[in-house]
């Protein structure tokens, strides 16, 4: 099986493409928050958190016909999850939970039904629905197969003047049967053991504790060693060696004590409470993503529950931390989501973080000028975000309405890294297209001060269209190179792989995700 990146409903997905048992590892994180928005933060130039955010998708869990019908489906399906969802409704009545875990439901019948028998399921959640989720999941996968509640404390603190702060979410484990896969988890050792443990330490610095060298019940070998006749762990000669090798610790009255060095022990066994990984706010890793989960978390989950070339599911993949995370570990992946924007982000960061040895195929996006019509036919500002992502361009607004002549920009630096910022401004046009819209894109490059306008079409360019593209004149790049200041670019253009002219080796558009290294500090070979 090779990667695949679907986009679309990945209950849709789940059930034409993804056959039974063929997964090994399914890790996801279903969105639910009834005030939230969930955003894709791209780069700011001064550095600072922008204001402009874009929308990738709203909390769209309501009560509503689609609700509806999804409930009705899957209790009329019988059974213990139907039981679960009739008692559902009975407590939470027809309220926008019951939206969720009605559409929750079938998507995770569907990936009991793709996860094999020694695969294991993550659902990451957090306490306003973790309670009602477990309750789902053990009519799903039945109590037996539940493992643990991982307690991921997120932060250190959180305050909240109306009550405790929040800083924990929950993550659910389940396997599929009692044969799953898995393998202990190491870590290092919290600051209190090592504090109360580790205080000891020779003169060239290495901690260690001082462990009994008493054999237990008494049943080692008897003997006189340095005044104190015991049974003891050792015989005499391997006593001796210790000795001579300094690992005995001698107390004040001459009782020998085997040293445990810190820097030859495994690691301490990871509980369900993890407090060692954080949500970092900042640094590389970060990519705007508020729902984006560090890779350290998502590493440790896959270490546990999978090996090498296992394939790993992440049916709500988001900005792709599953992904990136299976790919350095050196697993299959498959991930699903259903905008457009999150498919763009993912073939940023994988590009990104493993220059382009990861292959992989993308299902659900448009390959073909038909294609793209359907899709602009079907949803115009999806294919706004398609055409965008297709030549690299973060997308300057989400919601509907009026856009001020900005559908997108890139930005540039031509005159070094610290030189100055400059921008290209975007137009799509999924319908028809006339000589107006040309004047009205250079008429915003004027506006904004920008350097370079595109207009991305659908449609053929009009003869019209390119002489007034032409009168706009040319780009000067500081190192001499001249490009046309207002490009016309089709569909047809883009998926022939013809794209933007202008300086792209100096697009500082996307916030980078960080190069994926060996220890040595080489460039890892993905195979």
């Amino acid at each position: 099986m090779s990667n695949v990146l679907y986009y679309g409903d990945n209950l849709d997905v789940l059930r034409r493409y993804i056959a039974n048992e063929s997964i090994d590892l399914i890790y996801l994180d279903p969105p639910f928050n009834s005030a939230q928005d969930y955003n894709v933060l791209f780069r700011e130039q001064d550095g600072t958190r922008s204001a402009a955010q874009i929308k990738a998708f709203e909390d769209t869990w309501r009560w509503d016909q689609a609700a509806a019908m999804a409930y009705q489906e899957i209790v009329e399906s019988g059974g213990r999850v139907s039981l679960a969802m009739q008692g559902f409704r009975a407590l939470l009545g027809d309220t926008d939970m019951l939206a969720y875990l009605a559409m929750m439901a079938p998507r995770l019948v569907e990936l009991r039904r793709v996860l094999k028998s020694t695969g294991s399921i993550y659902l990451h959640c957090d306490p306003t629905a973790s309670h009602y989720l477990k309750m789902l999941m053990d009519a799903i996968f039945g109590p037996d197969d539940f493992l643990n509640e991982i307690i991921w404390e997120r932060f250190g603190s959180h305050n909240d003047p109306k009550r405790f702060g929040r800083v924990t979410d929950t993550i659910l484990f389940y396997s599929k049967s009692e044969n799953y896969m898995f393998h202990p988890v190491r870590g290092d050792y919290s600051e209190d053991h090592l504090t109360k443990r580790f205080h000891h330490s020779d003169p060239d610095g290495r901690r260690f504790w001082p462990n009994t060298m008493l054999a237990p019940g008494g049943r080692g070998p008897k003997y006189e060693w340095n005044g104190h006749v015991r049974n003891w762990r050792f015989t005499k000669e391997n006593m001796r060696a210790l000795h001579e090798r300094g690992e005995i610790y001698y107390s004040a009255k001459g009782m020998p004590y085997r040293k445990n060095y810190l820097d030859t022990l495994p690691g301490q066994l990871v509980q369900n409470l993890w407090k060692d990984i954080k949500m970092t706010k900042s640094g590389a890793e970060r990519l705007g993503y508020p729902t984006q989960k560090p890779e350290a978390l998502l590493e440790r989950i896959l270490s546990a529950s999978s090996d090498e070339g296992d394939t790993v599911l992440d049916p709500f993949c988001g900005c792709g931390t599953t992904i990136v995370a299976a790919q350095n570990l050196k697993r299959r992946w498959i991930g699903i989501d259903i905008t457009h924007l999150a498919i763009a982000l993912i073939r940023h960061r994988l590009r990104d973080s493993f220059d382009d040895s990861v292959t992989y195929e993308i299902i659900g996006e448009p390959t073909s000028l038909a294609d793209a019509k359907a899709l602009a036919e079907a949803d115009r500002f999806q294919f706004q975000w398609w055409a965008l992502g297709l030549v690299g361009a973060r997308p300057a607004e989400q919601k509907k309405g009026s856009d001020q002549g900005i559908d997108g920009r890139l930005y540039f630096h031509d005159e070094g890294p610290k030189g100055k910022t400059k921008q290209i401004i975007l137009s799509v046009k999924s319908g028809g297209v006339s000589v107006k819209d040309v004047r009205d894109l250079r008429g915003v490059i004027e506006r904004e001060k920008a350097a370079i306008g595109i207009l991305i079409t659908l449609e053929e360019s009009t003869r019209p269209m390119r002489s007034e593209a032409a009168s706009a004149g040319l780009y000067d790049s500081p190192w001499g190179t001249k490009y046309p200041a207002l490009q016309i670019l089709t569909i047809e253009d883009l998926l022939g792989g013809k794209g933007i002219d202008y300086p792209a080796s100096a697009n500082v558009t996307h916030r980078r995700a960080p190069r994926k290294t060996m220890p040595d500090g080489t460039q890892e070979n993905i195979l």
